[in-house]
């Protein structure tokens, strides 16, 4: 077990206020914060305890006056259309100390024992879902200490049991007609896309074919419903005209892409699919596509 400390001041002229979590992992992750600072913070999965202490010391020459000190866990999902508003899926509290005085450094110890997190931390193209340690030194004047600290949550998923390969004919009638292939239809996050496109037919000048991998996240529900698509990877396959026969080899490495699970409505706030998106460009610059969806996940670096 490894304790990771982090020193947050409050904006208060009487306090600051320092998280010492214990965290079992040697992993963490750069999270870029609110303020555009980027900071050092630990993973967990669901079902991790989550322990550590909390230090409030007043400023020199000053006590700090309360009314209760309690620490919550919060996982959050948050709209950028709605920024500020967060919708609270998990919500555990924790009472740290009665009404009173502190004139010194006083420090308590907290913890929340296997806690379920079923959803993974995301920060997305118009939503986010965050863990947070919140900790609230209530007051009858000068306005509450309200403190936030960020953690990471990573879950992971085994192997799926059936992996189908995906096969499929394209083309246009009396024009072009192809048949693609790859090895399997779910990829964990650091595989390899493996596959193959034959020409049956070729009565048109091709001049490139690319591969491209989409993310689409869909947010709202109904007719609120906003859909954002976003290119994260463009592979070259060819460069030059095909001719009937011909079978070109894809190799696609997804390691140095920043890919995330695929997510099916969480709690019924938003989704995360992505699609494999062949594209064709002939020589007057016409696109051919055919997109195929992909499932995402999660492995553990131990498999």
């Amino acid at each position: 077990m490894r304790e990771s400390a982090f020193l947050c001041r409050v904006g208060c002229r009487s306090a600051q206020v320092r998280f010492f979590c214990l965290c079992t992992l040697e992993i963490q992750v750069a999270l870029k914060k609110d303020n555009g600072k980027t900071v050092l913070i630990p993973v967990f999965h669901s079902q991790d305890t989550i322990s550590g202490k909390i230090s409030i010391e007043p400023i020199s020459g000053k006590k700090v006056e309360h009314n209760g000190i309690k620490v919550e866990l919060l996982g959050q999902i948050e709209m950028y259309f709605d920024r500020g508003n967060y919708y609270d899926f998990t919500s555990l509290v924790r009472e740290l100390d009665v009404p009173g005085e502190i004139y010194e450094r006083k420090t308590f110890p907290f913890e929340f024992s296997t806690v379920e997190m079923p959803y993974e931390t995301y920060n997305g193209t118009n939503v986010r879902l965050r863990y947070v340690l919140k900790v609230s030194i209530s007051r009858n004047y000068g306005g509450s200490i309200v403190e936030y600290q960020d953690f990471v949550v990573r879950n992971y998923a085994p192997p799926p049991s059936i992996n189908n390969s995906i096969k499929m004919e394209v083309g246009i009638e009396d024009c072009l007609h192809i048949e693609f292939e790859y090895n399997k239809s779910k990829y964990h996050l650091k595989d390899v896309i493996v596959g193959k496109i034959y020409f049956l037919l070729v009565r048109i000048k091709i001049k490139n074919m690319d591969l491209e991998i989409r993310r689409r996240e869909s947010t709202g529900s109904g007719t609120n419903t906003h859909v954002e698509t976003e290119t994260l990877a463009k592979f070259e396959l060819m460069d030059g005209a095909p001719v009937r026969g011909e079978s070109i080899p894809i190799r696609l490495f997804l390691s140095p892409y920043e890919l995330a699970p695929t997510y099916s409505n969480i709690n019924n706030k938003f989704s995360v699919k992505y699609y494999l998106n062949l594209v064709l460009v002939d020589e007057e610059d016409r696109r051919y596509f055919k997109q195929q969806e992909i499932t995402m996940y999660r492995l553990s670096e131990t498999s």
